[in-house]
């Protein structure tokens, strides 16, 4: 991969990776509602489960979709029907009450992992790695180089964003507080399925 390539490309995956989206909403309202630590499994599964899909699409899964366009609807729906169903449990969550052990807790890695596979601005990013980078796409070896930035942007993006939500716990120290941040983080949710709909 050439220098200019390489920075072209780590560029793209910056801007990607850092701007809101649902990935990134989600991590700030669980750094505030359940802290940095119970967060870390959902951080690491949004890392290791998108790392898997570029990695996966590039080296030929993404001929399948292509076959079957039916595919990319089905997760596109399905992905922003879930993202309904994560805005309406975000917007009626409130702050975990120490030593709490039952009720919702975060994210679990499995559920953040598979969630990228019907995640709208995964997709995006995806397509763009492979689309827009295509030489770089046609060799094992930079997919391989794809995969590991993907690995290390994603670990510092998802970790700044949980950071930012558990660094508004001492502030939001309230219930009402967290109620009202956590509708607003819903509602920044629903607003990212904007571009899913105007491209139906």
């Amino acid at each position: 991969m050439s220098r200019s390539l390489l920075y072209a490309f780590l560029a793209f995956m910056a801007v990607m990776y850092f701007t809101p989206g649902p990935n990134n909403i989600m991590l700030l309202s669980s750094g505030l509602t359940y802290g940095f630590r119970r967060t870390v499994p959902h951080i690491v599964g949004i890392v290791i489960g998108f790392a898997f899909m570029i990695a996966a699409v590039g080296l030929g899964l993404g001929t399948v979709f292509l076959a079957y366009p039916i595919l990319q609807a089905v997760l596109k729906y399905a992905g922003a029907a879930y993202l309904v169903y994560l805005a309406a449990v975000i917007a009626f969550s409130g702050p975990a009450k120490p030593g709490e052990a039952s009720g919702r807790g975060p994210m679990t890695f499995w559920g953040a992992a598979m969630f990228q596979w019907i995640n709208a601005k995964g997709w995006v990013i995806v397509i763009g790695t492979i689309t827009a980078y295509a030489a770089v796409a046609q060799f094992p070896l930079n997919i391989a180089i794809q995969t590991l930035i993907s690995l290390l942007v994603g670990t510092v993006s998802t970790v700044v964003w949980a950071l930012f939500g558990t660094a508004l716990r001492p502030v939001l120290t309230s219930e009402r507080l967290v109620r009202i941040f956590n509708i607003l983080m819903a509602i920044l949710l629903l607003a990212s399925l904007y571009p899913v709909f105007m491209d139906a």
